[in-house]
């Protein structure tokens, strides 16, 4: 499988919040909460997901992990002035924020996830202004480059093209959006700051269909043009977040600040890379440590896991893929086994998977360890079917290294917490629906932020709330 992507990506200019201080949550809600969703819905949104993971990005997370019932998470921004609510996917995977846009091309008028849709008008914002090719925030899209062809008043444009065909192409805009800070224990208050964000004029393959449609998507990652590198350059927070899934209730926590309960253990992140990609050193099943192969020149070798919110699944090497399952299975052999959609594992079993299957442990360098249970491994598709979540991806880098990809199947009712400035990224088993504290970097005060389900008839205006979730893009390339 390949995955690419070509972009041109936006920069945002955010100018709100004393400069340091500023802690923000947002309200989101997963994709396909509450809707019954097959097993080739699930595996081909993360195909559509892993081509559309972008340039780095961080964003807040929430929604339900259970793989039978979730797909992408989304959010609700306010844009423009006067403010309207906008539903927009949140990804670690990428760093532009984009929107549908009024006289938009074969974009989406209606959504099965029963959110309204709405057509950004720039013409309907009175502080709404479209940048031109000779700004040099347009260069600045372009990764500093000269724009080719530019003439006066010609505006700059974008195209995004994912890896699986689907594409966007719009302008890019400069106006207000709204977010929720954090003023006190559980209150938040509006504010807003300019940005730049394209406004879709046409789109292209999945990114048309209404059976996923939203009104764009917001990236999070760590490329100068997310959102949470352009806050910290100007000096409004730190370039740390986290976020909590609930699989039991919905929705979770996700807030950009320094987390201080709970204390997290945490791992480096690989440098120089594109994704949240961390070092995975070996993997267990039960007391048993799977027998991995070793690369040619073992002081080189190195296994990487990418850490994706945007993920519903988890996807693992052949080479790790296939003795997992082995040692898993043969926890009860006398399963009978059912091939589900071409490509699930499934079987029937009514008793406690918890009692009758294996703890899977992933093992990370700091000592840092993943537990992934066999509730959260296994999902069902009817009350005596159970479905294996653990997928085989057979995915490498461009560089040949194997390549590891987990997402909510096993980030899941864990507090995921990434520290940019610090290079660093960890997890601890945690009640979702409970708060976690930050501290405010400026005053020092430390502030209780909770879990959020985002309800989708309530204006963010009128709540004096956002987004709570789903994280970073990241711009990213898999071969």
């Amino acid at each position: 499988m390949v995955l690419r992507q070509e972009l041109l990506v936006g920069f945002f200019l955010l100018s709100f919040c004393l400069p340091g201080s500023c802690n923000l949550v947002f309200e989101v809600q997963h994709k396909f909460k509450g809707r019954e969703k097959t097993l080739n819905e699930l595996r081909s949104h993360d195909v559509r997901r892993h081509g559309r993971l972008l340039s780095i990005v961080d964003l807040e997370l929430g929604g339900n992990g259970q793989p039978a019932e979730t797909g992408l998470f989304f959010a609700r921004i306010g844009l423009g002035t006067p403010p309207n609510d906008y539903y927009v996917q949140v990804d670690t995977g990428s760093d532009v924020l984009w929107v549908n846009c009024m006289g938009c091309s074969n974009c989406p008028e209606k959504s099965d996830i029963d959110v309204e849709l709405r057509l950004f008008d720039p013409k309907g914002s009175s502080t709404a202004k479209f940048i031109t090719c000779d700004q040099s925030s347009c260069s600045t899209m372009y990764g500093g480059s000269t724009i080719q062809d530019c003439k006066p008043d010609m505006l700059c444009r974008y195209t995004i093209i994912y890896g699986d065909g689907s594409a966007t192409t719009g302008d890019f805009v400069k106006d207000y959006i709204h977010l929720q800070q954090v003023v006190g224990n559980h209150q938040t208050t509006v504010t807003n700051g300019s940005i730049e964000f394209g406004c879709a004029t046409k789109q292209s393959g999945e990114l048309g269909t209404a059976s996923e449609a939203l009104d764009g998507i917001i990236g999070f990652g760590q490329a100068n043009s997310s959102i949470i590198s352009q806050l910290a350059a100007s000096g409004k927070v730190k370039k740390i977040f986290a976020h909590c899934l609930d699989s039991i209730s919905g929705g979770g926590i996700f807030a950009i600040g320094d987390v201080v309960e709970p204390t997290v253990k945490t791992t480096p992140v690989i440098p120089h890379q594109v994704h949240y990609n961390v070092v995975l050193n070996g993997v267990k099943v039960g007391e048993t440590t799977l027998d991995l192969p070793v690369g040619l020149f073992e002081t080189e070798y190195r296994r990487e896991a990418i850490i994706d919110s945007g993920t519903t699944l988890a996807y693992l090497p052949g080479h790790i893929y296939h003795p997992l399952m082995q040692k898993i299975l043969g926890a009860q052999p006398g399963l009978k086994l059912h091939t589900v959609d071409h490509q699930f594992t499934c079987f029937k079993y009514d008793e406690n998977v918890d009692d009758g299957f294996p703890l899977v442990t992933l093992l990370f360098v700091e000592s840092l360890t993943l537990i992934v249970y066999p509730h959260e491994y296994l999902f069902q598709i009817r009350d005596d079917m159970w479905c294996i979540g653990w997928q085989n991806s057979g995915t490498q880098s461009r560089d040949g290294r194997e390549v590891t990809l987990l997402g909510d199947l096993v980030l899941q009712n864990k507090l995921i917490y990434y520290n940019l400035e610090n290079q660093t990224l960890g997890w601890i088993e945690y009640n979702c629906t409970s708060g976690i504290k930050l501290r405010e970097e400026k005053s020092g005060k430390v502030y209780t932020v909770g879990a959020h389900r985002l309800s989708s008839p309530a204006s963010i205006i009128e709540i004096g709330r956002l987004l709570p979730l789903l994280l970073a893009f990241t711009l990213f390339f898999i071969q």
